[in-house]
């Protein structure tokens, strides 16, 4: 029988919470899963031309890793691919793509793996959990990932709190972003970044959404990257001016992220971002979201 699996996009750091914080955006990796006597990959949609019709697929590779953690071989399929995460923008894309496969290799197999193993998998394989682990259990996670395992804390975001996303049209690598750290910092930057993360997490637990702004403040990574993404240090400085409750780079960018209350009209914001973008000549897309809050979901029979 056919299963779907749906994967979300999510948004890493938050600002300050480098690697470890991350939330789920409703932008949405699909994968239709059918058992059949041989294993076929269908990349479906403009987003995903161009990428691999074969088991080189980044998600069949997924599905194995699950095959490998459960010590069972895969069975056979033809796993059809969509995505409306943007690749390559600092949404996740990836992760989706990660954690889609390995659920749905684990089902394929039957569920052998709990979903703390899954969670496991993907962020050993990832490198760090911050994507994962939110567009696996949706919502707002905090996570760590070290030699003793993948431990986390899933909050549900705070009443009134949705994101404001600006997607530049052009892509930028993590590689590229991540090239640009430093190999070390000050002891008064790293005592910056746990003082702001730890504010950040607890803002976020408590609904302290007059906190966001001051929390979201970083000097681990935003200000490396900020040269690669222009308008970047003017939306960090002045997007609260438009009605932002905070903002932050989206993962490794070039998306920026803007927190605002659903309460209040988000006109002057989406209005301020596109004239930076044009200040900037670039072009790209605005859009409103709630926060995800179901994760990765699993439907049989569609």
């Amino acid at each position: 029988m056919t299963f779907t699996v749906r994967a979300p996009a999510s948004s890493a750091n938050l600002g300050p919470g480098f690697d470890s914080l991350g939330l789920s955006v409703p932008l949405f990796t699909t994968l239709r899963v059918t058992p059949q006597a041989r294993t076929e990959v269908v990349p479906l949609g403009a987003e995903l031309a161009g990428t691999p019709a074969d088991e080189s697929n980044y998600v069949y590779k997924a599905m194995l890793l699950a095959a490998k953690r459960a010590g069972r071989d895969l069975p056979p399929a033809r796993i059809e691919v969509e995505t409306e995460v943007p690749l390559a923008r600092g949404l996740g894309s990836s992760a989706a793509a990660l954690v889609a496969g390995v659920v749905a290799g684990n089902e394929l197999l039957g569920r052998p793996l709990d979903d703390e193993t899954v969670l496991e998998v993907a962020a050993r394989e990832e490198g760090h959990p911050d994507n994962v682990a939110p567009a696996l259990f949706g919502g707002i996670v905090v996570a760590t990932l070290d030699k003793l395992g993948t431990h986390y804390v899933r909050l549900d975001p705070p009443a009134n709190l949705g994101v404001t996303v600006l997607v530049p049209d052009f892509e930028l690598s993590t590689s590229k972003a991540r090239a640009v750290l430093p190999r070390e910092y000050s002891r008064a930057d790293a005592v910056h970044a746990l003082s702001h993360s730890a504010l950040l997490a607890a803002a976020l637990s408590v609904g302290r959404l007059d906190l966001l702004q001051h929390a979201m403040q970083d000097y681990i990574h935003q200000i490396w990257r900020a040269p690669l993404v222009p308008g970047l240090s003017d939306i960090l400085e002045d997007a609260h001016k438009y009605g932002a409750l905070g903002a932050a780079l989206s993962g490794a960018g070039p998306t920026v992220l803007c927190f605002h209350d659903t309460r209040e009209p988000t006109d002057r914001l989406h209005a301020y971002l596109n004239s930076v973008m044009k200040k900037n000549g670039l072009t790209g897309r605005v859009m409103d979201f709630p926060i995800d809050t179901a994760g990765t979901v699993v439907t049989r029979g569609s």
